[in-house]
């Protein structure tokens, strides 16, 4: 997976994985925009990861961590 683009789409659409996050589809388009999560999914504040992995079978949260951190983003 290159993009959370492509991972949106997977789990379902930008709907779904807003609603399955409990946020708004404006905060994945922010997210898609830079190709990374928030800051606060690093900190352990939230855990969105564990949403979308629970959306996208065969990925993990610990996996989509580790390919959309802030410092890995790719433009």
């Amino acid at each position: 997976m290159h993009s959370l683009r492509e991972l949106f789409e997977k789990a379902g659409g930008i709907e779904a994985c807003a609603k399955a996050c409990g946020i708004s589809s404006r905060a994945l388009y922010k997210w898609a925009s830079r190709n990374a999560l928030p800051r606060t999914e690093y900190t352990g504040e939230t855990n969105y990861a564990e949403a979308l992995a629970g959306l996208v079978e065969g990925l993990t949260a610990v996996q989509i961590r580790e390919a959309f951190t802030p410092n890995q983003a790719v433009a």
